[in-house]
């Protein structure tokens, strides 16, 4: 019964790892203290698999279907650890990414905007929790208009437009930047510095 239970709760870490993204953008400020729960139970998991092994060694490693389960065990522990962000990149099958932009914050925060070939758009926020809003855009000349945008329950407003200012020397590291503005009378704008941009030739 024990090990039933083992193998479940190992089984369902596995699931949760590998769809965690996507649904964590939902979770804002819990993501993290979910995320410092999902490492303890991972940690728990791992002493109980080697309490498991020890036991099974003292017993000369005769029961064999219990050490199939103990391997088993062991490689989808090793994947989870070896691939924390799952093994799957759910993020492709919502189309290609056209144009990519970031911007890191103090103590590591880190917001990435991404424009799809789909017109359809996602705003990630990484900041002791994380936040994501998705929504459509509609592109004329170098200003970029969101459309449909499901705002999180952390924030109750998204942006109206974003102008994309290209780089005009190829030395620097970023391609140029894009400039998210509130409406038109915001002067200052949110700077995004872009990474990829296959959106604007």
């Amino acid at each position: 019964m024990k090990q039933k239970r083992l193998v479940i709760s190992t089984l369902l870490l596995f699931l949760i790892v590998n769809t965690i993204s996507l649904w964590d953008g939902k979770l804002g400020f819990l993501a993290f203290p979910f995320f410092l729960l999902l490492v303890v139970v991972y940690l728990i998991l791992v002493v109980l698999v080697f309490r498991q092994l020890f036991f099974a060694i003292r017993k000369k490693l005769k029961d064999k279907q219990k050490l199939g389960v103990i391997g088993a065990l062991t490689i989808v522990l090793t994947l989870t650890l070896l691939k924390p962000n799952g093994l799957i990149n759910f993020d492709k099958f919502q189309g290609k990414d056209l144009l990519v932009a970031e911007r890191e914050g103090a103590a590591n925060c880190m917001t990435t905007l991404k424009l799809k070939e789909n017109n359809t758009f996602t705003e990630r926020s990484v900041c002791f929790g994380v936040t994501e809003i998705k929504g459509n855009y509609e592109l004329k000349g170098d200003t970029v208009f969101f459309r449909n945008v499901g705002v999180s329950r952390n924030k109750k407003s998204y942006y109206k437009f974003a102008v994309i200012y290209k780089s005009e020397t190829n030395k620097i590291k970023y391609l140029g930047d894009i400039v998210l503005y509130e409406n038109a009378k915001h002067k200052t704008g949110h700077e995004l510095w872009i990474t990829k941009n296959e959106l604007t030739k």
